[in-house]
């Protein structure tokens, strides 16, 4: 049976039993300062949507922040950091790769793999 009233989520049940344990005196500051926040992160993820945009019609490849699963721990070690250069996977001799079985479609091979 229901009553017309809507139900309220969780969060904002939740958010109005912590206001109510305020005194009055600090409610109204702490609703504004929660109206602020919602509004200020409006403002900035348009502002950066319309960056974006900019970027893209100027042709010039949009400022990303990077992701922190893109980062390494040795990333933040600075010149700590164990100098390493990216190794290419070696095929054992005798192996065959996939591109074996291409024939004319394969890709032309380096310098220094052998041919099968």
């Amino acid at each position: 049976m229901s009553t017309g009233v809507p139900i309220a989520s969780g969060k904002s049940e939740i958010f109005e039993i912590v206001l109510q344990f305020m005194p009055d005196w600090i409610q109204i500051p702490v609703l504004i300062l929660v109206v602020l926040l919602v509004v200020g992160s409006w403002v900035f993820k348009g502002k950066r949507k319309l960056d974006q945009r900019r970027a893209r019609r100027q042709g010039q490849a949009p400022v990303m922040a990077p992701q922190p699963a893109q980062a390494r721990g040795a990333d933040f070690l600075g010149p700590y950091a164990p100098q390493q250069q990216p190794q290419p996977p070696q095929q054992p001799a005798g192996q065959p790769s996939g591109a074996d079985f291409l024939g004319s479609y394969a890709p032309p091979r380096g310098q220094g793999e052998p041919s099968v």
